[in-house]
C-alpha cells in the first residue's frame, strides 16, 4: 500500500472516530429523563409553561400544572409535593388544568 493510501485511511478512521465521540459527547443531559408536570417551582421549569411563556424559567405558579421539569424516566408520577393547608400536588407526564396563572 502506498504512503498515501495509508494517510486516507488513517484520516478516515481518524474522522469516523471523532465523529463517534462527538455523537456521544453532544447528547442531551437529559437524554434518560422524562418531562413531569405540575412539579417545579415558579420560574423553575425547564420549557414550556403554557400560554404567556417562552421557556425555561417562566413559570408564574408554584407547581403550574402546564410547566414541566425533567426528571428520571418513570418518576414522575412517584413525585408528592406536600403543600401546606393545600391538597398535595402530584407529578404528571401530561400537562394538568390546576395551579394555572390567572
Amino acid at each position: 500500500m502506498s504512503k498515501k493510501k495509508i494517510a486516507s485511511a488513517a484520516m478516515i478512521a481518524g474522522a469516523v472516530s471523532a465523529a463517534v465521540a462527538m455523537g456521544i459527547a453532544i447528547q442531551p443531559a437529559h437524554a434518560a429523563k422524562i418531562k413531569c408536570y405540575g412539579v417545579s417551582e415558579a420560574g423553575k421549569n425547564d420549557c414550556a409553561a403554557g400560554p404567556g411563556t417562552t421557556c425555561a424559567g417562566t413559570s408564574k405558579v408554584d407547581y403550574q400544572g402546564n410547566a414541566w421539569t425533567y426528571v428520571e424516566a418513570e418518576s414522575c408520577e412517584d413525585i408528592v409535593i406536600k403543600v401546606d393547608g393545600q391538597e398535595d400536588r402530584m407529578g404528571s407526564s401530561e400537562p394538568l388544568e390546576r395551579d394555572l396563572p390567572s
